[in-house]
């Protein structure tokens, strides 16, 4: 499409989508290893953070090591290795600050639809103003989508019968109202996945007399909030050394712990069971309440940071129920088993809806794309779209650890083209009837919900996601971004090349021949 020259937009060499932990990260890969290119992220919110801004609720935290975790470029010197959302938010502030990425965010904008055109070899992108509702339209030569997956204007909340009669207060731990005092009171926290897990043991810490109530057991596991091998090693190893072994020992270990639990599930049943015998007061109904119906990592495992929620149950201030809500009552809960459960306090940790890159609509060259019908290229690009790639993490290890290497990835193929003069890169299955899969590949509620609207994996190299970091490590950093199945096209007119200008946002500079 074409632009009247005295309404030309901005245009910039790469539009990060999102100011939280991907994007972030995105950005510091940027400005480091493509010094040429003009950027800015778009946050839609007012504040850096993502997630970690967002979600409030009590004792919110990482379920992941910060050593894992924390970016490869700036490695963590807190002392916790589950560090709390507050500390998390600070890193990425400090971070951000630190990187003068800061200076690249404009906050209160968010993308309603990005056009690719192919005749001009980028994208036109509309966001809109989130205190005026005015339209912000902007270029860029390549679109990169740091949004995560998770719904930020909405949880999800069954209809469950009755809730109207509730005479007591009901919340979502995705909009956790800041006056809320759970001190003295009855609550019930229905769910049973990382944030009921997390929630629970807090509730009871501020004075709350607490019932988890879960339709089906998870599997849980309790770490320690500090490692004793990180420890060490910073004692003696400076950031630069003990942050690449730590980031590599844990995420092997991790990984390894992951493969046993495919390959081996009833020995690590019986690993988790012996824990949880170790930990729960003699005669807890383990096999009522934490034996799971799946196997371990069917399901993402959640963390008990240093077993709290186990010293809660032992201790009394937490219950466990396993039941299926019938109705709320004004009092509290009645359950399928007849039982009502009183409550003052409802807590609906029943999942978050998932969102496909913040739900803008994309465009290519007039026809619309439906995420749903393409494959994910290395898990980080859909087939037939060109110039647009995805910040995805891992749902079996530490979100960054594969961010990190999809922004480092991204970096390459920015400077490939720039060096060939191709303005152009669109992955292209060789077959495009491969067998496809969910993308995420796990059977959580909150994945199975929104399969149908995301991407899907294939049955090969490049299009399969192993959620394997060695794997990714040597498909993402090691190898050539040159591949039979990702397509370099669209080179720089001649006429055009010599006027481009380096840094000065001008239109298709990504494929300036070097």
């Amino acid at each position: 499409m074409a632009h009247d020259a005295s309404s030309t937009p901005e245009h910039l060499d790469v539009l990060i989508v999102g100011a939280g932990l991907s994007g972030i990260g995105a950005a510091h890969f940027l400005q480091t290893e493509c010094r040429w290119a003009t950027f800015a992220l778009f946050e839609a919110r007012d504040s850096i953070g993502g997630t970690w801004d967002l979600f409030r609720y009590p004792g919110i935290r990482s379920d992941s090591d910060m050593f894992t975790f924390s970016y490869s470029f700036r490695p963590w010197q807190g002392e916790k290795s589950i560090a709390d959302g507050d500390t998390i938010l600070q890193y990425l502030k400090d971070t951000a600050a630190e990187e003068g990425i800061d200076r690249h965010i404009r906050f209160g904008h968010r993308i309603t639809r990005a056009e690719w055109s192919t005749e001009e070899a980028r994208w036109t992108v509309t966001a809109e103003r989130a205190d005026t509702g005015e339209p912000v339209v902007v270029t860029c030569s390549f679109l990169y989508s740091c949004t995560g997956y998770y719904r930020y204007d909405r949880g999800y909340l069954p209809d469950f019968e009755g809730m109207d009669d509730f005479g007591g207060t009901l919340v979502h731990p995705q909009f956790w109202p800041e006056d809320l005092d759970v001190a003295g009171r009855r609550a019930v926290v229905i769910g049973s996945g990382a944030t009921a897990v997390t929630l629970v043991p807090s509730l009871a810490a501020l004075g709350a007399q607490v019932t988890m109530l879960q339709r089906s057991p998870t599997y849980v596991v309790a770490l320690p909030n500090r490692n004793p091998l990180a420890d060490g090693l910073r004692k003696v190893l400076p950031p630069s050394v003990s942050g690449p072994i730590l980031r590599w020992m844990l995420s092997l270990g991790t990984l390894a712990s992951y493969q046993l639990s495919r390959r081996r599930p009833e020995l690590v049943k019986k690993a988790l069971r012996r824990r949880l015998e170790k930990q729960l007061p003699e005669g807890f109904d383990i096999d009522t309440h934490f034996t799971p119906t799946y196997d371990p990592w069917d399901q993402r495992l959640c963390v008990v940071s240093n077993g709290d929620m186990f010293t809660a149950i032992s201790e009394g201030t937490v219950d466990v129920v396993t039941d299926h809500v019938e109705r709320f009552t004004p009092d509290g809960i009645r359950l399928r088993s007849g039982r009502e459960l009183q409550a003052d306090v409802v807590v609906a940790a029943t999942g978050l809806d998932l969102l496909f890159m913040g739900g803008m609509d994309v465009i290519v060259d007039g026809d619309k794309v439906d995420p749903a019908d393409r494959l994910a290229y290395k898990g980080m690009m859909l087939d037939g779209v060109p110039n647009l790639a995805i910040a995805v993490g891992y749902t079996n290890a530490s979100w960054t650890l594969r961010a990190d290497l999809i922004s480092e990835y991204v970096t390459r193929l920015l400077n490939h083209m720039r060096r060939t003069g191709m303005r152009q890169c669109t992955p292209t299955p060789a077959d495009a009837d491969t067998e496809r899969a969910p993308l995420l590949g796990l059977t959580s509620g909150y994945v199975t919900r929104s399969a149908d609207r995301f991407p899907k994996q294939g049955s090969r190299s490049p299009w399969r996601v192993d959620q394997n970091y060695v794997y990714d490590y040597r498909q993402m950093r090691r190898s050539d971004v040159v591949d039979p199945e990702m397509v370099f096209s669209n080179p720089r007119p001649a006429s055009a090349a010599g006027r481009a200008t380096v840094g000065q946002g001008t239109a298709g500079s990504i494929g300036r021949a070097s």
